[in-house]
């Protein structure tokens, strides 16, 4: 067998994976004023940031690889959400079928953009973010394939979270107002006042986000050092570095608890 047959045969072989069928959910309408839900549980176990090491202010100098089935760059067309969700039957045993991961060390994709998530799985492959797991999930895929699952990621709703109550007011106060005599820019001016983001700018889909996670990366950001090419990553970077923890627990718990009311999510269960 070719080396060329080979490298085919391993891509089908990961394309297969996506055959089991997703769940469906409707997806999440915006409110006009948003609000975070109350604790009413626990806190939730700790996320491991060693899963996603290195993913902030580190990228390698390495060409990116190319699979056997990637299209040439720019000439995917909009993603399809039916075509994708096949193809993100992989995804869901660490992010949940429907894209509501129950497990806070690995994020919610559901109500994510199309871009943002095409953007991530393009960094994941070319080793610019670096993960084991997701580098290999991300190798063989097309631009196309990208594309397609960020499709249907976009369509799913977010499950609301909670937030602790104690945390609310300072958490609420950074997101809204940041912090002037800091020099922390108030998180809403990128993400949005209801948290969902900037899809052209690929700016993340906030609401309801794991706050075990959102606190994480903040961390992670917050640690690096030295220089990166990552535009998301000079933002934060100098960011995070002027939060100090208990700013990092406050605003990831209140953007938990950010989330539509609608009739539709006040039903939904909160998780664990």
């Amino acid at each position: 067998m070719t080396f060329r047959h080979a490298a085919a045969a391993m891509t089908a072989m990961f394309l297969m994976m996506g055959a089991a069928v997703a769940q469906t959910a409707s997806p999440a309408k915006p409110a006009s004023t948003p609000a975070p839900a109350a604790a009413a549980t626990a806190a939730k176990p700790g996320a491991n940031p060693a899963t996603d090491t290195a993913t902030p202010g580190m990228p390698r100098a390495e060409t990116p690889t190319v699979a056997a089935n990637a299209s040439p760059a720019g000439t995917a067309k909009p993603g399809d959400a039916a075509t994708g969700q096949g193809k993100a039957a992989a995804c869901g045993a660490c992010h949940g079928l429907d894209g509501n991961s129950t497990d806070p060390q690995y994020p919610r994709l559901a109500g994510q953009s199309e871009q943002y998530i095409v953007g991530q799985l393009t960094q994941f492959k070319s080793g610019k973010r670096q993960n084991a797991i997701m580098a290999g999930f991300a190798e063989p895929l097309s631009e196309q394939d990208m594309h397609d699952i960020g499709a249907y990621f976009a369509t799913k709703a977010p499950l609301p979270g909670v937030a602790d109550q104690a945390l609310v007011e300072q958490g609420e106060t950074l997101y809204r107002q940041g912090d002037t005599a800091r020099g922390i820019p108030a998180c809403m001016a990128c993400h949005g006042p209801d948290g969902a983001g900037n899809p052209g700018a690929q700016y993340p889909r906030l609401t309801s986000q794991h706050s075990k996670y959102v606190e994480s990366r903040l961390k992670a950001w917050k640690e690096a050092s030295g220089p990166s090419d990552d535009p998301h990553t000079k933002i934060m970077m100098p960011i995070a570095q002027k939060l100090d923890d208990k700013d990092i627990a406050a605003v990831a718990s209140y953007l938990e608890g950010l989330h539509a009311n609608t009739p539709e999510q006040a039903a939904a269960p909160a998780g664990p």
